[in-house]
């Protein structure tokens, strides 16, 4: 219930300051209200759950339109089985901006992700900019953890982290970062990360990404690929990707072999016209101790008429746990200018175990949206599941979105 307090006071306390300086802020945001109906996994009951999701910004609240507000979270009420108001507030923060044209405040829970590692903080991040070719941020505090019921986090769960960023390089972004975490055992993370990316030659594109553990030392991931687009219709995209699974020092699993997992990627998408796109893709997957599998992709998207779109994807992987495939169709279809209707069947075969043998998995949804007008919109999605744990698994949303 404080958490929910808190978002209250807070969300109050910015609408109350930013009416009080109407000359000059702006208030935009979105009101989500949903019902939604599904399955517990946990405990086998229908569920039903009414929900608001609030999203808010509050800028120009200064002369100089530097002070900004931002705030997302939402609140929760259970229908069926009386587990009463959940809530979670997942961001609500101050930023101000061209502090001595150099310096970018931000206080407040917020999401900060850096190359060595992310976390939702309860504290702050500065960063210092435009004094030569090299950017740098520091963040810090509490680290924010949600469970079922709400808040996890104990009094000794922080984290901090420091990056820098290469900058006025138009065709060029390069980061290399250092992060943190600690909880009540003390250090659980300790990693260094960086990221790169470059545009060459107008029709190449060369990225990459790393994670490093250094108590562990080793590799947790790493990416590097290339997209190559000779046309404005075509692309191709080659991709090396490995990780290593890393858990926390303090975790009982840190302490159990894992095998590192490697993938290659092959893949082109072309656009033959406004009617017609295709790709087709291969996937190398390694899973260590000899377990590997290929996967074979192709998919195409049709639009016979300009109001009528199909979608059709299939796979097929051989390999590790023998031949596996599955597929999936979708129609998209405007019928008027603000209505859109959808439909689709997802089907998979899988194999959890050989004792089991395989097993079957489809999906079948319908669902649309409409907009009445340009602040609102409304829109409904039901599914259901056809799997070896549910013959028949019915879920849905509804929901109705008001933009300010």
């Amino acid at each position: 219930m404080a958490l929910k307090r808190m978002f209250c006071l807070l969300t109050g306390a910015i609408l109350l300051f930013a009416s009080s300086t109407a000359w000059s802020a702006e208030v935009h945001g979105r009101s989500s209200t949903q019902f939604q109906w599904f399955n517990d996994y946990l405990t086998g009951n229908k569920q039903a759950e009414l929900g608001e999701y609030l999203s808010l910004s509050v800028t120009k609240v200064d002369t100089g339109g530097k002070l900004s507000f931002y705030g997302y979270g939402r609140v929760t009420q259970d229908i069926l089985n009386g587990q009463g108001l959940n809530g979670r507030l997942y961001y609500l923060y101050g930023d101000y901006s061209d502090l001595f044209d150099k310096v970018d405040i931000r206080l407040g829970r917020q999401f900060v992700n850096y190359a060595a590692g992310s976390a939702l903080v309860d504290g702050g991040k500065i960063d210092l900019k435009n004094v030569g070719p090299v950017a740098f941020s520091l963040m810090g505090g509490r680290n924010v953890i949600f469970n079922l019921d709400g808040e996890g986090t104990n009094n000794k769960d922080f984290v901090w982290g420091v990056a820098a960023n290469l900058t006025g390089y138009k065709n060029t972004d390069a980061e290399l970062s250092y992060f943190m975490k600690l909880d009540e055992d003390g250090v659980a993370r300790d990693q260094i990360g960086g990221s790169a990316k470059q545009y060459l030659f107008n029709s190449l594109k060369v990225y990459g990404n790393f994670r490093y553990d250094l108590a562990s030392e080793v590799f947790s991931e790493g990416l590097v690929g290339l997209k190559y687009y000779p046309t404005s219709d075509l692309i191709f995209t080659v991709e090396g990707y490995q990780s290593y699974p890393i858990f926390d020092n303090s975790s009982i699993y840190s302490v159990f072999a894992v095998n590192q997992y490697k993938e290659g990627l092959i893949r082109a998408d072309y656009t033959i016209n406004d009617m017609v796109g295709v790709n087709a893709g291969y996937n190398r997957q390694l899973y260590g101790d000899g377990a590997d599998a290929d996967v074979y992709e192709i998919g195409t998207r049709l639009r016979p008429i300009e109001k009528l779109q199909v979608n059709l994807n299939y796979d097929f992987r051989i390999g590790y746990n023998g031949k596996l495939n599955g597929g999936a169709a979708e129609v998209i279809y405007e019928p008027i200018k603000p209505l859109e209707v959808a439909a689709g069947i997802h089907y998979d075969v899988y194999e959890r175990d050989r004792v089991t043998g395989r097993e079957t998995a489809r999906k079948y949804w319908v669902g649309g949206k409409y907009k009445i007008n340009k602040s609102m919109a409304a829109s409904l999605r039901v599914e259901d599941n056809v799997n070896q744990q549910y013959s028949s698994d019915w879920a849905g949303r509804a929901v109705f979105n008001y933009d300010f």
